[in-house]
């Protein structure tokens, strides 16, 4: 017993002090793209073939990059600097449109409205959904639960039951085995309820997009309320993305 008091006195205290304090990720980390289109040489086009899923894209616009089909490979990287990988892990966006980045920026996530945040703004429960997916996601998901991040301490917790749940957490491209499964599930979960779509799979069908076998997504199955973008997101995107929803970060 002494043993384990010294040892937990040694340790410390280990949950992270995020939000209040901005997590420490590594160099290599790569967050949100930056796009610098005044960078490219003229008529180069050289970044757009690189892109392996047709997230980066010119229009009369410039340069846009649609973070839910970004896998984040950096295949990308211009030499010239038009586009390069900050490490910004805020990510999250409430639409869909909001996805897409620009040399402006994106439109990042927003709190729910005063009626939904009066329900779950103090405890959300969560029912995830794996629509086959290849676990990267459900492994980044499941660490929130850890003493690192501490899920808990903001009322968010995951369930075993969706009759248990205020809403569903999906990840995976919506396979056909699994596609009837999802929607028994959100049936199962009372009203008024929340959708979150966390991984590039579940936004838009992420390498799998276009096989017959899935179905890009739960964009046309479901009403989604928060889209986590990453292949898979970091744990602080999901994170950031959960309590930016519920009213408690914003900037």
């Amino acid at each position: 017993m002494f043993k384990i008091i010294a040892e937990r006195l040694r340790q410390g205290h280990r949950t992270g002090r995020f939000p209040r304090q901005e997590p420490i990720l590594p160099e290599r980390f790569r967050g949100v793209p930056k796009l610098e289109p005044g960078r490219c040489p003229a008529g180069c086009d050289e970044c757009l073939s690189r892109c392996p899923h047709g997230a980066l894209k010119r229009d009369e616009g410039g340069l846009k990059l649609d973070l839910g089909l970004c896998l984040f490979c950096a295949e990308c990287v211009c030499p010239h600097g038009a586009v390069t990988f900050s490490r910004d892990y805020r990510l999250a966006s409430r639409s869909r449109d909001g996805l897409i980045l620009d040399a402006e920026g994106f439109r990042l996530a927003e709190a729910l409205d005063a009626r939904m945040q009066k329900l779950f703004g103090r405890s959300l429960k969560l029912r995830q959904v794996s629509a086959g997916g290849c676990n990267a996601c459900e492994a980044d998901l499941n660490v929130l639960g850890t003493l690192v991040f501490d899920l808990g301490r903001f009322g968010i917790q995951f369930v075993a039951s969706p009759r248990h749940a205020d809403g569903l957490l999906v990840t995976g491209p919506v396979t056909e085995n699994m596609k009837s499964a999802l929607l028994d599930t959100y049936a199962a979960v009372p009203e008024p309820k929340l959708v979150i779509a966390s991984g590039a799979c579940a936004i838009g069908g992420g390498p799998f997009r276009g096989s017959p076998e899935t179905n890009d997504g739960i964009g046309d199955l479901l009403p989604v309320d928060l889209y986590i973008p990453g292949c898979p997101p970091h744990p602080y995107t999901a994170l950031d993305g959960l309590i930016r929803l519920l009213g408690r970060l914003e900037g």
